[in-house]
């Protein structure tokens, strides 16, 4: 009977331990359990791609207007609920000649979710991404960063890519850090064939004021800016 409590235990680690390493998993911009993904890209040659997560919002125009004054290409992985409420976003991104990448439609943490749950969040998306006028291939990226099983499974079989990044600096704590700080740490991460993130949307005017900053700082040390899909592709 001793050997009960001992085996009851023995379980709770197991479970504890697989529960523990899933959740690390399902963070981790390096490792997934289907399909296939992509955090930067091997390569000497200065190349970088800047991606915004979130949006679109009221600051579209300026994000555009910062982009284009340095002709500069990104990616944009947006929220189809975000799209539905300023139409007019998606399509003015893909005329300045970005690249449009779907990020759900809600923004929702997409763990223990259903198939039927991840359809409801891509499908719809995917839609507004083709009425803005995109007919590229459409790579996603998760909120959060956060994936697991049936995510990734539903990626998969639908032949998605996911893009995660291995530049990301911004904290989001009640003390936000200076444009200065952004700009830092970022030039400071940024290598050649580095997926950069950031977040300029919503009253995040320090994050729009590092990101020309960092545009700046690194085309002058010889980098230049493609979109994800180019960067993949070596162009």
């Amino acid at each position: 009977m001793r050997r009960l409590p001992i085996v009851l235990l023995a379980a709770v680690l197991v479970v504890a331990a697989s529960a523990g390493a899933a959740w690390k998993v399902s963070g981790s911009r390096t490792i997934q359990f289907f399909g296939e993904h992509v955090d930067r890209v091997a390569t000497t040659e200065k190349v970088i791609a800047l991606t915004f997560d979130d949006g679109p919002d009221e600051a579209t125009d300026e994000i555009l207007a910062l982009l284009a004054e340095r002709d500069v290409a990104a990616t944009f992985y947006l929220n189809g609920a975000g799209m539905a409420d300023h139409p007019e976003s998606g399509p003015k991104i893909v005329a300045a000649g970005h690249e449009l990448g779907n990020h759900t439609w809600s923004h929702r943490r997409m763990l223990l979710v259903s198939p039927s749950a991840v359809a409801d969040q891509i499908e719809p998306t995917d839609e507004r991404i083709r009425a803005a006028g995109w007919d590229g291939p459409i790579t996603f990226r998760p909120p959060y960063g956060k994936k697991l099983f049936v995510l990734p499974w539903y990626l998969a079989r639908h032949d998605r890519l996911t893009v995660m990044w291995d530049v990301s600096v911004e904290t989001f704590g009640d003390t936000p850090q200076s444009a200065a700080e952004i700009a830092d740490a970022t030039v400071a991460a940024a290598e050649p064939g580095s997926i950069v993130l950031l977040h300029p949307w919503n009253d995040r005017r320090h994050v729009r004021e590092a990101t020309g900053v960092v545009i700046d700082r690194l085309r002058a040390d010889g980098y230049r800016f493609v979109t994800v899909s180019d960067l993949l592709s070596g162009t």
